[in-house]
């Protein structure tokens, strides 16, 4: 916690992509996930790998969660989903405290389109139900699980995930023009998915292609407002979104690793995984002009790929005197609004 109580964001993941990153002497990266304190309130976005562990390095419990929002269910986002909701019926030690609420995307509602690149069309997984939404894909989560839980609840009468979570599917609004392969991230106001009494947090929907939909997160308090990009590519929504507030946590991908990576991919997967990176995320240059025209007070760049781009993006930043811009380590503690 910061001295004064202040709101600030925990930076528990700063790594992206579904990769256990390769380090050489190197710090290692947790998977991507922000928390957003507020007073005694903690605001998870996302739950990459090793977020649970990370939330108890930070000094904070899952009692002090009060709702978790998942940008996308690309895996790299959820990974660590599934053991939070299986911890969660010994590390909730409040009996009396409300569900925590989980709040994500819904149903896609047809698959995406096959990648050009592909000699034969892949088989997709789940036919029978392809592209769930997020209390779908929590409920598969936990029943996936039944063995331990049944034996939990039965034997040790622990409370149920299903009890522990309250998940929601966000529903978009109506006429905005949604598509999820021709317009996922269509011109649009950010409108509100969750508000308490410390908190009003509202979405759009960014440019993550084929994921779709994808959210980026605003959380207004008394004190400042702190935005959440998820993975996207350059898109006006989120300057939309951000528009005036203390701290835009972004993502980047370091596009110097990613041509020397993939210089000129001959295989048909190569040729896929640098057109998907291309499309799909952000460069420190876009990333920047977003937090200009959006007139934020600080940038900082996370869900780093490759995890291992730190001292890339660092260098990559040295000349930039415009605007306060940093490139976070894991768990470390950003201070926004009146106060920071």
């Amino acid at each position: 916690m910061s001295e004064d109580n202040s709101p600030h964001v925990i930076t528990l993941g700063t790594a992206g992509g579904p990769r256990w990153w390769r380090y050489r002497e190197q710090k290692v990266r947790a998977g991507i996930s922000t928390a957003v304190v507020v007073g005694d309130a903690v605001y998870m976005i996302d739950c990459g790998y090793s977020a649970g562990r990370q939330l108890v390095e930070a000094g904070h419990s899952l009692d002090a969660v009060q709702a978790v929002f998942l940008t996308h269910l690309h895996s790299d986002h959820i990974a660590d989903l599934a053991s939070i909701a299986m911890f969660s019926t010994f590390e909730i030690t409040d009996e009396e405290r409300e569900a925590i609420v989980l709040i994500g995307p819904g149903d896609r509602g047809v698959l995406p389109t096959v990648s050009p690149h592909a000699k034969v069309p892949p088989r997709p997984v789940s036919g029978h139900s392809p592209t769930p939404g997020t209390i779908e894909t929590f409920t598969r989560l936990v029943e996936a699980n039944a063995t331990d839980l049944n034996e939990r609840i039965l034997d040790s009468l622990r409370p149920s995930p299903l009890d522990m979570f309250q998940p929601q599917d966000i529903v978009l609004p109506k006429g905005i023009g949604f598509e999820p392969n021709e317009n996922p991230a269509p011109q649009m106001d950010p409108f509100v998915v969750y508000e308490d009494t410390r908190v009003r947090v509202s979405a759009i929907l960014v440019e993550h292609p084929p994921m779709a939909p994808a959210f980026g997160y605003r959380f207004d308090t008394d004190d400042g407002a702190v935005v959440v990009s998820g993975d996207t590519a350059f898109t006006p929504n989120l300057i939309t979104l951000a528009e005036g507030a203390d701290l835009l946590l972004h993502e980047a991908i370091d596009l110097e690793w990613l041509t020397a990576k993939f210089p000129d991919p001959t295989s048909a997967q190569a040729r896929a995984i640098r057109s998907h990176h291309e499309r799909s995320h952000t460069s420190i240059s876009d990333a920047l002009a977003v937090a200009r025209s959006a007139d934020v007070s600080q940038l900082a760049l996370h869900h780093l790929v490759p995890g291992t781009s730190g001292p890339s993006l660092e260098r990559q930043l040295a000349d930039e005197t415009g605007l306060n811009a940093v490139v976070p380590n894991d768990l470390d503690i950003i201070p926004f609004g009146q106060h920071r």
